[in-house]
């Protein structure tokens, strides 16, 4: 039996010795790569996470303890060693683990994440709470150094520090430098301080000298001014964290000592960890961010380097179209060059392309002083991160009606990444915002005809939103027009709007066999809504259908409900389709679909129940 089967718990840990330990980390390696591969999800940051997880539960007891992660895609070891390693075969699918923290899960999983620079955040609040109640528990923030891009990693970061709560921030830094310290004295001090025994002679050191508090306090002082002035100082010692670091992330007897100094501290103290991304896997060691997340693929030949034609691909390619003409047109970014379809810019207009980091809000505000200035701003972005930058979409983009274009990629459900990446509240965020419309396309040739609109025929703020992936059935491109009917018919009236109205066109050809004549009406702005169209059809039909991949609050159709009452257009029936809270699990996007009743399935049986259809017979109306 290999000791990674033996491991049910954190307590299995306490007993290995160094040896086991290193051969439980090549296991934990190679049970990553073997699953990942099958299930997808998050390789190379996990991969290089697994001393560090495991350091942390040979210190650390993350059922009292609590261990908050920031992001939450390297959690992987950490589910694996907290009893959860027999339901891998199950990672990010329906009804499985879901590929991030979930304090529903375990009660080792201290808080829900998905998005990062929060996490300091978090575990000051529950530091702060655990002071107060007078209890008696680690709080421990594991933060990546891209997290820290972020500008509330900052906000969190001052706050603690000055906080003098017994924290402690471990930064996991895989690839950016961050204000380190500088010279020959810094480096070799640096070096001792991550010794073990140097730790020993802290410790004693405290355990003597804190017996004469006055004579301790003093000497602290002097060595404190003595190191301000030998030592350059670094942004966290500077923030009020007491700096242990640079610590090797892939030696295990290292990182277990320092941790535990820090556990002992009693303090806010930063842990600077440098880790290798992908580490153990060639694959990922020599390409970690075509690892970062990954589908299924083949562990001995590695991912497939392939093009996959979807509409972030697309939005590239014509952004790159519209930018050979017009050196007004630039495009940013936040952290996400590859992930929005950006790369070939960035490569061919080096300097038109910013990125800025994980830092939405900056994005959206540096876009407007962009659009202020003469550029056309094109801001690709994710649905739920595009969340951060809210208030900027108001306050700096709408107030002035700059013409900032926002590409917001992963509209909609976007599958197994599950809870806190679905993009189902953009429709309700930005619907709301004054002046800003909104464009869905339903097909690639929808996505360049939409974009090239977008860039040149609207003024003010405009989002051309769209989903993860492929196009439909649905190929065609009516995208100029507020709407289109596309399918003429008599019973009811099916409204849609991007890639859902292959759902309502699948829907209408089973009604069709059922005998019902059903009208299909076709979206493409959803704001200002153009609510003229569907009016229109419902004065002959009487019954509204609507069937959208959103929240329910703000969705289109409430509005369209909306319209009818304000409009005196009476209804014999309707129904509204759509996810409710947005609060979606994790599982394949045909999977949430019929899940959540809003694909071809449930937009047909919603239309029979409105018929009063029995089986597979239409009742006299």
């Amino acid at each position: 039996m290999s000791i990674l089967e033996s491991i049910n718990s954190p307590d299995d840990l306490r007993g290995l010795t160094t040896d086991e330990l290193q051969t439980l980390a090549e296991e934990l390696r190679s049970f990553l790569i073997e699953n990942v591969s099958r299930t997808g999800g998050h390789l190379a940051s996990n991969l290089g996470a697994v001393e560090l997880t495991l350091a942390l539960h040979r210190v650390y007891d993350t059922s009292r303890d609590r261990l908050v992660f920031d992001v939450g895609h390297q959690s992987y070891v950490h589910k694996i060693l907290t009893g959860r390693r027999e339901q891998f075969d199950m990672l990010r699918r329906l009804g499985g683990l879901s590929g991030y923290p979930k304090p529903s899960e375990s009660i080792h999983d201290a808080a829900i994440a998905g998005h990062a620079s929060n996490s300091v955040s978090v575990a000051l609040g529950m530091a702060r709470a655990r002071s107060l109640a007078h209890e008696d528990y680690s709080v421990v923030a594991v933060v990546g150094d891209g997290a820290l891009t972020g500008g509330l990693a900052y906000e969190g970061l001052s706050d603690a520090g000055d906080s003098h709560e017994p924290l402690v921030v471990i930064l996991n830094d895989n690839g950016m430098a961050i204000d380190s310290n500088v010279g020959g004295m810094a480096h070799r001090l640096s070096k001792m301080r991550v010794r073990p025994g140097y730790f020993k002679f802290k410790r004693w050191y405290r355990r003597v000298f804190g017996k004469v508090p006055a004579l301790y306090n003093f000497n602290h002082r002097v060595k404190e001014w003595l190191k301000r002035r030998l030592i350059p100082g670094n942004l966290f010692s500077d923030l009020g964290f007491h700096y242990l670091g640079p610590v090797d992330g892939h030696d295990l007897v290292q990182l277990e000592s320092v941790l535990s100094w820090a556990k002992e501290l009693k303090m806010p103290v930063l842990v600077h960890v440098i880790t290798q991304k992908g580490h153990g896997y060639p694959f990922a060691e020599q390409e970690p961010e075509l690892y970062h997340g990954v589908d299924a693929f083949d562990a001995d030949c590695g991912v497939y380097h392939g093009e996959h034609p979807g509409f972030s691909h697309v939005f590239g390619e014509t952004l790159c179209t519209l930018a050979e003409s017009d050196r007004r047109i630039v495009a940013v970014t936040a952290a996400m060059c590859s992930g929005t379809g950006l790369t070939d810019f960035a490569s061919r207009y080096p300097d038109r392309f910013f990125d800025v980091g994980i830092a939405e809000g900056h994005a959206v505000a540096m876009a407007a002083g962009m659009a202020a200035r003469g550029l056309i701003p094109v801001f690709a972005v994710y649905s739920s991160f595009l969340q951060r930058g809210y208030d900027m979409l108001i306050h700096d983009v709408s107030l002035s009606r700059q013409h900032v274009v926002f590409a917001v990629d992963r509209a909609g459900l976007v599958g197994r990444d599950g809870e806190t990446h679905q993009g189902v509240f953009d429709v309700d965020y930005l619907c709301s915002v004054p002046h800003m419309a909104v464009l869905c396309p339903a097909s690639f040739a929808e996505l360049q005809e939409m974009l090239e609109l977008a860039c040149y025929h609207i003024d003010g703020p405009v989002a051309v939103r769209y989903p993860r992936g492929g196009e439909g059935d649905y190929k065609l491109s009516c995208g100029r027009s507020p709407a289109a009917v596309l399918r003429r018919g008599g019973d009811l009236t099916l409204v849609a709007y991007g890639t859902m109205i292959n759902e309502a066109l699948a829907a209408a050809d089973v009604l069709s066999r059922l005998g019902v004549s059903a009208e299909v009406v076709k979206l493409n702005f959803i704001n200002p809504l153009d609510t003229r169209p569907v009016l229109e059809s419902l004065r002959r039909t009487g019954r509204l259908l609507v069937s959208e991949d959103v929240c329910a609050a703000g969705s289109v159709g409430s509005r369209l409900l909306a319209a009818c009452a304000r409009e005196g257009v009476l209804l014999r029936a309707a129904e509204t389709l759509d996810l409710g809270t947005g609060i979606v699990e994790h599982g394949s996007v045909a999977e949430l679909l019929h899940l959540r009743g809003v694909d071809r399935d449930g937009i047909v049986e919603a239309a029979k129940r409105m018929l009063d259809i029995d089986g597979n017979e239409v009742k006299a109306q």
